[in-house]
C-alpha cells in the first residue's frame, strides 16, 4: 500500500519555469533514494535526476544548472524545480522512489506521472 502521486505539470513557454511535486504515502517505514524520470513520446524513459535521502543530488548532463532537485523528508516529498525550459523538455515526467515498508521489504516503486509540455 504504496503510491506515488506526482502534480504540477503543465504547458509552459521556452524559457518558462516549472515546480514538480512527488508524494508518497501509504504504508511507508522510510523513503530512501527518489528520482525523476522523464519519457518523451516514442523515446525510452530517461533519467533526469536523484537525490539521496541524505540530500545528495544527481543530475542528467542535459538538465544540468537548470534544474534543482530537491525533498522534504517528513512529507515524503520529493519537488523538481525546472528552469529555462525548452521543447526538448518536452516529456512525462516520473516520479521514482526506493521505499521500505512496515512489516514488509524494500521495493522500488513508480508513480503514474505528470505531463509537462513547452511550447509557444
Amino acid at each position: 500500500q504504496v503510491q506515488l502521486v506526482e502534480s504540477g505539470g503543465g504547458l509552459v513557454q521556452p524559457g518558462g519555469s516549472l515546480r514538480l511535486s512527488c508524494a508518497a504515502s501509504g504504508n511507508i517505514f522510510n523513503v530512501y533514494t527518489m528520482g525523476w524520470y522523464r519519457g518523451a513520446p516514442g523515446k525510452q524513459r530517461e533519467l533526469v535526476a536523484t537525490i539521496t535521502n541524505g540530500g545528495k543530488p544527481d543530475y542528467a548532463d542535459s538538465v544540468k544548472g537548470r534544474f534543482t532537485i530537491s525533498r522534504d523528508n517528513a512529507k515524503n516529498t520529493m519537488y523538481l524545480q525546472m528552469n529555462s525550459l525548452n521543447p526538448e523538455d518536452t516529456a512525462v515526467y516520473y516520479c521514482n522512489a526506493d521505499i521500505a515498508t512496515i512489516g514488509l521489504g524494500f521495493n522500488n516503486y513508480w508513480g503514474q506521472g505528470t505531463q509537462v509540455t513547452v511550447s509557444s
